[in-house]
């Protein structure tokens, strides 16, 4: 994978390191430095990287002390959140087990650290126990769950909030509990899958800084825009908001384009700046040619976009 910079406020950006056997990762900033936490390869073992030049020199993970987390198995992730509570670092993970099948053996869980450990050192982070899917749930029409964020509840407690394989009526969320801890993970099929526009897809949840309730940018589906699989509709891009993690109201649609075939907006990671959104998309959109992508999911771009006063938005359609 390769990391980008930006000193003008996103307006251009310039590759600063190449790194090999990084995969799935989200960077981010602690404590003056930057790290880089992911996997080696597609479903290797969980790694992390810190770097004190901005981005442009890396450690390497070789062992259990130098950012080897996790060397014992297959492992999952995409770029999500880091979150900080209640003197820890939390990050949310999927083991890869048999039979090696998308969606169907992805377990969830937590990691997290102490925020004044050393974080490349494996001993500093404790992994939660497994939630492995169940065929049964939602009706036999379940196809798994991935690419979770750690969110702190209204009630002040962790949870583990995934995308849900579920193509059959409402799209889905699902919300796995955290122990305070950190080594305890639950979840009830009866109460704790949700209806979230743009389950389906990966999305992004974090808690409003200046308070009011948490938000989100997910593939939502407009209700007049018809598709035979939501999971592959991502050429809207929804800005949705929450007061309690479990009812989500869609409040604009922020990037959009009425083809599905060749265009979206998908992947997002992004960061509140001010009253702004500042967002990185993995784009499927026509090139200067002309020329188009091979299809919405394997895009051909990535972008930068700002959303301005994105609280004042009230436009759905």
């Amino acid at each position: 994978m390769s990391v980008f910079g930006s000193i003008d406020n996103g307006a251009t950006w310039t590759k600063r390191a190449d790194l090999k056997g990084q995969w799935w990762s989200t960077l981010f900033v602690h404590r003056d430095a930057l790290y880089l936490i992911g996997t080696t390869k597609e479903y290797g073992f969980t790694v992390i990287r810190k770097s004190t030049d901005g981005g442009t020199t890396w450690t390497e993970p070789r062992d259990a002390a130098s950012g080897l987390l996790l060397g014992d198995g297959k492992y999952h992730c995409a770029p999500v959140p880091m979150l900080y509570h209640a003197g820890r670092i939390w990050r949310a993970m999927e083991r890869f087990e048999e039979p090696h099948k998308w969606g169907v053996s992805f377990c969830a869980f937590m990691l997290s650290a102490p925020e004044d450990s050393d974080l490349l050192n494996a001993a500093s982070w404790t992994a939660s126990n497994q939630i492995k899917r169940d065929a049964t749930w939602l009706d036999g029409k379940f196809g798994g769950f991935l690419e979770g964020n750690a969110v702190v509840a209204p009630d002040g407690n962790i949870v583990d909030i995934l995308r849900v394989d579920f193509k059959s009526g409402p799209e889905k969320a699902a919300i796995v509990h955290i122990s305070a801890d950190g080594k305890t993970a639950s979840f009830d099929p009866q109460k704790d899958f949700i209806d979230f526009p743009g389950g389906c897809k990966k999305f992004t949840i974090r808690a409003d800084p200046k308070g009011g309730g948490y938000w989100t940018l997910s593939n939502a589906v407009p209700p007049d825009v018809a598709t035979k699989n939501p999971e592959r509709a991502r050429n809207y891009l929804a800005l949705m908001h929450s007061t309690d993690l479990k009812s989500w109201d869609v409040r604009a649609f922020v990037l959009k384009h009425p083809d599905q075939a060749k265009h979206a907006f998908q992947y997002v990671d992004w960061h509140f700046e001010g009253d702004d959104l500042i967002v990185v998309s993995r784009t499927a959109f026509d090139e200067p040619d002309g020329t188009q992508a091979h299809n919405g999911h394997d895009a051909n771009f990535l972008t930068f976009h700002r959303v301005e006063k994105f609280r004042t938005l009230r436009d759905a359609k």
